[in-house]
């Protein structure tokens, strides 16, 4: 036999060697990952809400845009006096937006009996409306309300959301995190004993974060009748929940 077809023979060989490896190496792999099951697990924990956060608005509206800017700085600095006499800082005071709107109307027709069509009315800038809105944080809770009430008579005439929260809700994340994760492997413990299985290493894990509900409450200055001694607020708790899924291989 000739050397080329022994060469060509041993080439062969080596590659249906190799092509044999990676098949048993797949069929192996394969068949690791689909002899598995997996296991839920659900954390909560549930907080006192402990920051209130405010939207409010001063909102102004004069003939000419510089009268209205004037009186919106004149209440504006009204708002944010009472809100230091209140023992908030500067940084829990951030102004949210600030709007410049002109107000139109339609100017009347002209007086004159001896027109023979009636005029076309035409559309006329009136005025100018200023909004200025704040975000304010109030740390306190047991001033929430005097807070509502004073910014009112301090010259916000609109009060839009009042939002109870959780500042940090990292690290209550992460025990309802370890929570679900603990009762998801509680579950596998018990499977083992019940089946008389035997679970190898983890090779998936999927979670799904759930959210903790905010109570917002509606607030109009005008239809609330604030200015004398604001609304009741119940804070009530917050739950922050958090689910897993493990997945080991069965040995």
């Amino acid at each position: 036999m000739s050397k080329p077809l022994v060469w060509a023979g041993t080439i062969a060989l080596c590659v249906l060697s190799l092509f044999l490896l990676v098949a048993m190496g797949h069929i192996s792999e394969t068949a690791a990952t689909t002899n598995t099951v997996s296991f839920t697990g659900e954390g909560k924990v549930t907080a006192t809400p402990d920051i209130a956060v405010i939207d409010a608005s001063i909102v102004t509206q004069a003939v000419d845009s510089k009268t209205a800017q004037d009186q919106n700085n004149t209440k504006s600095k009204a708002v944010t006096d009472f809100l230091h006499k209140e023992s908030i800082d500067d940084k829990d005071i951030k102004t949210s937006g600030y709007n410049i709107y002109p107000q139109s109307g339609t100017r009347p027709c002209p007086v004159n009996s001896g027109m023979m069509y009636p005029c076309t009315q035409t559309q006329q800038v009136t005025g100018y409306q200023v909004s200025q809105s704040y975000e304010i944080k109030v740390r306190d809770l047991t001033k929430v309300s005097a807070v509502l009430d004073g910014l009112v008579s301090a010259g916000a005439n609109q009060v839009n959301n009042l939002g109870l929260q959780i500042e940090n809700p990292d690290a209550l994340q992460a025990q309802a995190r370890q929570k679900a994760i603990d009762a998801a492997k509680a579950k596998a413990t018990e499977l083992e004993k019940q089946v008389g299985i035997s679970l190898g290493k983890i090779v998936d894990f999927s979670e799904n974060t759930g959210g903790y509900p905010v109570p917002m409450y509606a607030l109009d200055a005008k239809a609330q009748g604030m200015g004398g001694g604001g609304p009741s607020i119940s804070t009530g708790t917050n739950d922050i929940t958090d689910n897993v899924t493990i997945t080991y291989q069965i040995k």
